[in-house]
Parts: C-alpha cells; sequence; structure tokens
C-alpha cells in the first residue's frame, strides 16, 4: 500500500472553528457596546447559526442564549464564558446520539 506523496502546497491548512471559537469569531464581526442585555443579544445576533461540533452541526445563537442564565454581561469574556457550557452540552448530546446511530444494524 503506498502513501500519498505530500502536496507542494505551503498554505496552512484549513481550520474548523466551531463552539466557543466560532461564537468568539463571529462577534468579532459586529459592534457590540458592552455591558450588554439578552434581549438586545438577541436583536443583534439571535438569527446567527453556529457550528457546534466538527461536522458542522449548528446551534442558533437565539437558542443558546435563551439557555443562559444571564440577563446581562458586562464584557465579551462574561458572554463567551456563559454560553461555553451551552455549547459543550450540545456537542456532548450530538455525540452521544452518533454513537447510538451507528451501533444501529440500519
Amino acid at each position: 500500500m503506498g502513501m500519498r506523496p505530500p502536496s507542494n502546497d505551503t498554505d496552512e491548512p484549513t481550520s474548523v472553528e466551531f463552539g466557543i471559537a466560532a461564537v468568539d469569531a463571529r462577534l468579532d464581526e459586529f459592534d457590540i457596546a458592552y455591558p450588554v442585555t439578552k434581549p438586545d443579544l438577541e436583536r443583534r445576533i439571535g438569527h446567527l447559526d453556529i457550528a457546534y461540533d466538527m461536522k458542522g452541526h449548528t446551534l442558533s445563537m437565539r437558542d443558546a442564549l435563551d439557555k443562559v442564565d444571564r440577563d446581562e454581561f458586562a464584557d465579551e469574556q462574561a458572554l463567551l464564558n456563559a454560553l461555553h457550557p451551552v455549547f459543550e452540552r450540545r456537542r456532548e448530546k450530538g455525540s452521544v446520539l452518533d454513537r447510538i446511530r451507528s451501533s444501529l444494524p440500519f
């Protein structure tokens, strides 16, 4: 069995952002003034779909914000810290379902 020779590409490999890294990247596209309230965020970025796993499954920011217990965020880091467990739970839930699906014979 042979191996494919390395390509002569000098470009960096494309990375896939998901979860909090993807949220952080998307937030950079918006001029959000902190402190900010959850309703304001829902109006501004609720329409965004953010990948929560490497397969590209997405969660809307509106749904993610609904699962956060806080109503106001002092800064971007506070927002990311509040959203992190939401995206982690969703990613873990997806992987459990994927494992169950892959074990079924049909």
